[in-house]
């Protein structure tokens, strides 16, 4: 049966049942029919409807409320039924109904508007479920609704301002959906309404004055919206307001005195706002007051609260603004406070620690942390008996770390980095059973890492970077079952890791660098399964690593670098998931696995200074993240592989002081500057960075690079002028090339000393001045290229024999094989001739016929041939001048367009190797010792 024929089906047993219904004597049988109408637009897949059937009584069916008398359906709930579907147009008919509940559901399509016509409806309870669409203005017409929850939706749009005139509401839930515009001011129009929720919408414009008209409000929430302007003052006017939430919004201005009348208050929270001025001291009469938020805002001057007045108050956070001075001395007068959590972070309070917060016994969180607070540490901090946070990093506390924190026996965080905490730890530490977290990081804590630590079971995390400690590891750190987190570095710590180390099994985060670690890595380092990144590099760690490090699949980030490890390296490559491994300086040896390609994500490998031989493996080229690159100083043989040319993110690439021949890879897209330290290369025969995104200058430095004999650094960004230290470059002989870059000032005479210099491109920049008569002196040049610069003056006689080609662009250059200097000039003086005969002419004609009459004749006959000769001179050998100059002017533009200049000869003339890729970027190389420096290529 189709489910066509099963609706008409179940349509006919609803008549039916109306008409049996009728028969028995029964009041309402319609009600029945529309709710199955209701039920036939649902998907019921746990089958709570089930029972909804024309063969019982409505009134049996699950989820509904009838009348006393059975006629009438009163109330709809099936809330959290796994309902989906739309909400029936149809229900309007169901004119009893009270209550409608269809809440945690899974509903769709809109509210529809004819809801409107239920008239007895108190109850409308819609929310967590998919609905769209806008609130429906009918909303308004339910003159007797009290409660209207459609929050957690997809609804959008404005907030109907119908909603005035349901003047017997008093729950209004709004949250979670995706309403914008500003809350409507007919809200004061309901003065029974004891709950508003507004919280994450797009809400903006000002909180509405008329909202003081809520006279029965108790909790107002409008956080995370778009609300702006000023506090409305009124608000003070609602004295049963017992939880007020404006967090993170862009609210301004201070906050309004009158806050403090209201008198039931118990939660407030503006954090997140633009709110400035000082805190008024008029909120210490909020007595009511549990929770105080007023944290990231604008707020500035000394802290007026006082806990001694607001004895109820349980959490105060003003972190985050600009607060000074120090914590008040009267902050707590008994030991009766019920303070327990007190946030005071970045502010720029001062001072020493106040000892009067040793009275809030109540404390379990203290967060004083990036403050400009001083002085030692109180001895009294354990009558703080409740505490299990402390947390005072970023500030100037200066002196030990006094012995009774160990009595703090609920202490589970200790954050104390970034202070002037000297002496040793105290033994006593180890009392803290609790403790999971301690930060000791930048002080200047000395002595020895006392073994008592190891107690503390519950640690998570250790982080003691940037201080003094000497000694050895406690050789009970295997204890520490629970620790992922072991943070050493830059002390001066020394002797072996201790074995029990590698029973620290949920370990991730190993950091024992920049010490005097030595001796070998413990075999039980098999059992740190979870480690993912482990740091050792600059200690005295030694000898072959162990195999079973091949064990550890987790690891992203290795570095032990600057040790003495030596053997093979493939017990580190047993991860596929590396990003990062250096091993610079040390003594491995034997060829580079390929198993190490198989790190697809590898972005930084740095294996320089070790003893490794062999090729570089092919498979490298499928590194495609690889932006640091560094096999340099190692015994290297074969050619570099051209696969290389896949790693298009490479910035460092260094292979110096190896045995490597052949050509680079293809070059990728460098930026940045020229490194001054390319002067370190001085045995590098050819640098070319051709076609590139290089910016700055030419380092003069890269005249120590003596034995440099071909030079490209075309198609950059490059300014500043030419250094004329490029003068010392002797050995340069294929080429210099410095086009189509931005470089200015005059061409430098020292040029003239690379007598060995065959082709020498500057073109394409804004170079200046004349050209350097000691250019002649390079009699093995046969391709030269100044064009298209700002060049003047006559050229050296010896240039005639190159191309015009190689000058044009330069208008105020002159001599062969551009037209002579004397001649452009002749021809500006010839055009001014010619303009004055004529007019010398015309002035004869016309006083030779104001003189006499007679001599008309011959007169106009002079006149006349005088004329023909001036006409002769102007419009014949100029016009077909110009016509030669426009040819030629074209013939350049055309060129320019084309891309037909000195570069594309030189193409011809010095082809590629690379015939598949005429663009290779030929970096040709002989490697010795003498090499000392890096490069970045």
């Amino acid at each position: 049966m189709g489910s066509t024929q099963m609706c008409n089906l179940v349509l006919f047993l609803a008549i039916l049942h109306s008409v049996l219904a009728v028969c028995l004597g029964e009041d309402n049988p319609a009600e029945s029919y529309w709710l199955l109408r209701f039920k036939s637009g649902l998907v019921d897949p746990a089958g709570v409807l089930d029972n909804w059937s024309p063969r019982a009584h409505m009134c049996s069916w699950n989820g509904l409320t009838c009348s006393p008398n059975q006629t009438h359906v009163l109330g709809i709930n099936l809330s959290s039924s796994e309902l989906s579907g739309s909400i029936s147009h149809e229900l309007w008919h169901l004119t009893s109904l009270e209550i409608l509940d269809l809440s945690s559901n899974s509903l769709t399509g809109s509210i529809p508007s004819e809801l409107g016509k239920l008239q007895n409806l108190q109850m409308l309870l819609l929310y967590r479920n998919s609905l769209s669409g806008k609130i429906p203005e009918e909303i308004g017409l339910l003159k007797n609704l009290q409660v209207l929850r459609i929050g957690d939706n997809l609804l959008s749009g404005e907030i109907t301002p119908s909603i005035g005139n349901l003047t017997q509401l008093r729950v209004l839930g709004l949250a979670y959906c995706q309403f914008n515009g500003s809350i409507p001011s007919g809200i004061g129009n309901l003065k029974h309404l004891v709950s508003l929720d507004l919280q994450n919408n797009s809400l903006d414009g000002h909180i509405p004055e008329e909202i003081h008209g809520c006279e029965e409000l108790q909790n107002l929430a409008a956080s995370n919206n778009k609300l702006e302007g000023d506090i409305p003052a009124s608000m003070g006017m609602l004295r049963s307001l017992q939880i007020l939430n404006l967090a993170n919004n862009s609210l301004s201005g201070s906050i309004p005195v009158e806050l403090g009348q209201i008198s039931n208050l118990q939660y407030l929270s503006l954090l997140g706002n633009r709110l400035s001025g000082q805190i008024p001291s008029q909120l210490n009469q909020l007595v009511q007051l549990e929770t105080l938020d007023l944290s990231v805002n604008n707020f500035s001057g000394a802290i007026s609260l006082s806990n001694a007045q607001l004895k109820n108050l349980t959490t105060l956070v003003l972190s985050g603004n600009d607060l000074t001075g120090n914590i008040p001395s009267n902050f707590c007068l008994s030991n009766s406070s019920k303070l327990q959590q007190l946030f005071l972070a970045r502010n720029s309070l001062s001072g020493k620690f106040q000892l009067d917060l040793l009275k809030c016994r109540s404390l379990q969180q203290l967060d004083l942390s990036d403050n400009n607070f001083e002085g030692g540490l109180p001895s009294g901090l354990e009558k703080l008996e409740h505490l299990t946070d402390l947390q005072l990093n970023n500030n100037s506390f200066s002196g030990n770390l006094p012995s009774e924190i160990g009595n703090m026996s609920n202490l589970e965080s200790l954050i104390l980095f970034d202070n002037m905490i000297t002496g040793r730890l105290p033994p006593e530490i180890g009392k803290l059973q609790r403790l999971s977290t301690i930060y000791l990081y930048d002080n200047q804590m000395s002595g020895g890492i006392p073994g008592e630590l190891t107690n503390c079971t519950s640690l998570t995390k250790i982080d003691f970077f940037g201080n003094h400690f000497t000694g050895s590891i406690p050789a009970t750190i295997g204890k520490l079952k629970n620790l992922n987190v072991l943070q050493l570095r830059q002390n001066e710590l020394s002797g072996p890791i201790p074995p029990s180390m590698g029973y620290c099994k949920r370990l991730q985060i190993m950091a024992l660098a920049d010490n005097k670690i030595s001796g070998t890595l413990p075999a039980t380092f098999r059992f740190l399964t979870e480690l993912n990144k482990i740091t050792l590099y600059n200690n005295s760690f030694e000898g072959p690593l162990p195999a079973s490090l091949f064990l550890l699949k987790n690891l992203n980030i290795i570095n032990f670098s600057h040790n003495r490890f030596s053997g093979s390296i493939s017990p580190l490559l047993g991860s596929n998931s590396l990003t990062a491994l250096d091993l610079t300086n040390n003594s491995f040896s034997g060829p580079i696995p390929s198993a190490l390609t198989q790190s697809r994500n590898l972005s930084r490998l740095r294996l320089a200074h070790n003893h490794l031989s062999g090729e570089i493996p092919s498979e490298f080229g499928a590194l495609t993240k690889l932006n640091f690159f560094d096999l340099s100083f190692n015994n290297l043989t074969g050619e570099v592989p051209p696969q290389l040319s896949n790693c298009k993110k490479i910035q460092h690439f260094l292979l110096n002081n190896n045995q490597l021949a052949g050509t680079m890879p293809p070059c990728n897209k460098l930026s940045g500057n020229i490194p001054q330290e390319i002067g370190n290369l001085t045995s590098l025969n050819v640098l070319t960075l051709q076609r590139n995104n290089l910016s700055g200058s030419i380092p003069s430095t890269i005249q120590e690079c003596k034995k440099i004999f071909e030079l490209r650094l075309s198609e950059n960004l490059l300014t500043g002028s030419i250094p004329p230290e490029l003068g010392k470059l002797t050995e340069l002989q294929v080429i210099l090339d410095l086009s189509e870059n931005s470089l200015s000032g005059e061409i430098p005479s020292s040029l003239g000393n690379l007598i060995k210099l065959e082709r020498l491109n500057v073109s394409l920049n804004h170079l200046q001045g004349e050209v350097p008569f000691s250019l002649t002196k390079l009699t093995s040049l046969h391709m030269l290229n100044l064009s298209n610069n700002y060049l003047q003056g006559q050229l050296p006689s010896t240039f005639s024999g190159f191309p015009l080609s190689s000058f044009l662009g330069n208008e105020k250059l002159c001599g062969p094989p551009l037209v002579s200097c004397l001649e452009s000039a002749g021809q500006d003086n010839k055009g001014l001739s010619n303009t004055a005969v004529v007019g010398i002419i015309v002035a004869i004609v016309f006083t030779s016929t104001l003189i006499c009459l007679v001599m008309l004749y011959m007169i106009v006959r002079i006149w006349y041939n005088w004329r023909k000769v001036s006409i002769s001179s102007t419009g014949g050998g100029g016009a077909e001048q110009r016509r030669e100059e426009e040819k030629w002017e074209y013939g350049e533009k055309e060129k320019r367009r084309n891309g037909e200049y000195w570069k594309v000869n030189s193409m011809a003339l010095v082809p590629s190797q690379d015939k598949q890729n005429p663009s290779t970027c030929i970096f040709h190389f002989k490697m010795d010792a003498e090499i000392t420096g890096n490069t970045v290529v």
